[in-house]
């Protein structure tokens, strides 16, 4: 008898996770569950559809369940887990059960929901399911104002676009400004200057107080600590929470951010039991600290781990030195690791390389300028984590860097770096080796070299 996989969860992890399985061990049974009536499409691409820079939502589908089914796959859609029992190895749904001989668990995240009065009235807004998200978009044309909660990186790009589709949009978090557990304050000025020209009022610094209804049960305005803002609708985008109340109650063990727990391999600690994505933790690749909320790609290929280890393979997945990017209104930034104001929330020593170079020859249309600050180990000068902030190339960079600091990458060796020359793609000079050839002069004035 062929062993029986069961994967909870459609998202990237979990249709990650099945379809390896199934390649790597064509004879095993493998059936995913999950409780929404769609697969394979990209959430990720829903702000910008609703900011019609992606022409419609038919475009985010990437597959069809029918070809996950043509595939091999059990899937079994809008079916929702209600019960897992370890020692039985059975999952239970709609009032039966069923068993497994293995099972990964990639049940994602929910939204963290603001816990001010009037969390409850109808018009608050979470972004996530496509379908809710179609409806949602046709309720938008007839809407002028708009509260975005939240300065995550949904949240800049729901406000970024919601301006962009002519909303009147405000933009409320309180905290200094966008994006700030992460990011550095001069990455985030050009982001600030780039939604206000798409007509989005900022309120950094701002406390939200409350939801105000209008007596039917709609929001009608929001109260927080520097007034009341009108509005047609509010969109939440505040924290990713694991979505790991299944996992919990069986006995798999939770770590110290809510997600669950897993070796390098994928495994909790449930012998059998593998998990991966939003729900998990995973250590960060220089501190060592385990972190979670990352993004899709990160998702997949944990599933791809935890699917081919279920099926048999000896796969690691290393911890993560999340190199990462979002447009901010027309602006581009991104990095890896720690800036410099995490660093500092994290007690990591660091020294500082900063430059400034173009995307192509100066002179070649398009050309756009790319700001680069780097952070080193002091004295080792080992990179240690980066922000960019420009226009194009700015993904690739983060990448770039990521993967070089993983493997003890210098500031001498970014300074020295090869690089390609070409006026419509590439400039003579890398604005990372500006950057890099930069830090080091400042030492060596500074007598640190």
């Amino acid at each position: 008898m062929s062993e029986r996989l069961v994967v909870i969860g459609g998202g990237g992890a979990g249709i990650a996770a099945a379809t390896i399985a199934k390649r790597v061990a064509p004879d095993m049974k493998v059936t995913l569950f999950t409780e929404f009536e769609d697969i394979a499409y990209s959430p990720c691409g829903i702000p910008f559809v609703h900011g019609r820079e992606i022409e419609k939502f038919e475009n985010l589908f990437l597959s069809t369940v029918e070809r996950y089914v043509e595939d091999g796959l059990d899937m079994r859609m809008e079916t929702t887990v209600t019960d897992l029992d370890l020692d039985k190895r059975t999952v239970s749904f709609k009032g039966q059960t069923e068993g497994f001989d293995k099972l990964v668990i990639a049940t994602g995240f929910v939204w963290e929901k603001p816990s001010v009065p009037g969390a409850n009235l109808d018009g608050l807004h979470y972004v996530k399911n496509i379908r809710q998200a179609m409806e949602f978009d046709k309720l938008l044309d007839d809407m002028k104002k708009a509260v975005v909660i939240g300065a995550t990186p949904l949240g800049v790009e729901m406000a970024g676009n919601l301006g962009h589709r002519g909303l009147e949009v405000h933009f409320v978090d309180e905290g200094p400004w966008a994006l700030h557990e992460v990011l550095d304050p001069d990455v985030a000025q050009p982001v600030h200057e780039s939604l206000e020209k798409r007509g989005v009022t900022l309120h950094f610094g701002t406390t939200l107080n409350e939801f105000l209804g209008d007596g039917n049960g709609r929001v009608r305005a929001v109260s927080t600590s520097a007034g009341e803002i009108e509005c047609d609708v509010v969109i939440v985008c505040l924290h990713k929470l694991p979505n790991n109340d299944l996992a919990a109650a069986a006995g798999v063990k939770v770590g110290s951010t809510g997600g669950i727990m897993v070796n390098e391999r994928m495994e909790t600690s449930v012998p059998g039991v593998w998990a991966a994505g939003d729900v998990i933790e995973v250590p960060h690749g220089l501190t060592l600290i385990p972190i979670r909320g990352l993004t899709g790609s990160h998702a997949y290929a944990q599933g791809r781990t935890a699917g081919a280890n279920a099926a048999g393979e000896h796969r690691a997945y290393d911890p993560v030195w999340v190199p990462w990017g979002l447009v901010g209104g027309d602006y581009t930034i991104g990095g890896f690791s720690l800036g410099e104001t995490l660093a500092t929330a994290v007690g990591v020593p660091y020294v500082v390389a900063k430059g400034v170079g173009v995307s192509r020859a100066r002179y070649f249309p398009g050309a756009t300028r790319t700001n680069v600050k780097l952070l080193a180990e002091p004295g080792t000068l080992k990179l240690i984590g980066a922000q960019i902030h420009g226009g194009e190339g700015v993904k690739e960079r983060c990448d770039f860097l990521a993967f070089t600091a993983k493997r003890g990458a210098t500031l001498h060796d970014i300074a020295w770096m090869e690089n390609i020359y070409s006026p419509p793609i590439g400039a003579l000079f890398e604005p990372m080796a500006i950057a890099a050839q930069n830090g080091l002069a400042e030492l060596k004035k500074a007598g640190q070299l």
